[in-house]
């Protein structure tokens, strides 16, 4: 236990990005997986997934949990294929992410998601549905990912 204190000390002390809570978004089209981290980044949670509309009217519940958890910046899956080159869903969450980020006026930063629903659906037992809860476990995984990896967000 204490060595595993040690190495999480060790990785928050030198991680190069900016300690701020971060919101995770896993965008699809029908609905959005939502996950996010408190400012230190040792605690990351999921939140109920949130149908996506067309006109954008998801932005107030997404603004809403900015202001309950203190959100200072958005980190957006983006699906690359095995190759790491934009797929049509990609290019969609590339626009969304960009969108929410200027209404929100937040700092953002795209992760590669590639397969974080499959890894979601094995490594926490999930089963797809209709309810979100995989989008949301994806978004967590995402900002996991972040964390370890960055980019810093774009201010």
């Amino acid at each position: 236990m204490l060595i595993l204190l040690h190495s999480l000390f060790y990785k928050l002390k030198s991680s190069p990005l900016k300690k701020r809570a971060i919101i995770c978004l896993d965008v699809g089209l029908k609905r959005i997986g939502l996950a996010y981290c408190d400012a230190l980044h040792i605690t990351v949670s999921v939140l109920p997934a949130i149908i996506r509309s067309k006109d954008f009217s998801e932005t107030n519940t997404i603004k809403q949990y900015i202001i309950k958890h203190n959100i200072n910046g958005i980190v957006i899956g983006l699906p690359l294929d095995d190759k790491g080159s934009l797929t049509e869903q990609a290019k969609d969450c590339k626009s969304y992410g960009e969108n929410l980020s200027s209404k929100l006026k937040l700092p953002y930063n795209f992760v590669n998601e590639h397969s974080s629903t499959w890894e979601s659906i094995n490594r926490f037992g999930l089963k797809k549905d209709k309810s979100g809860l995989v989008d949301s476990f994806s978004a967590k995984i995402i900002l996991e990912q972040w964390i370890i990896e960055g980019p810093e967000l774009k201010e």
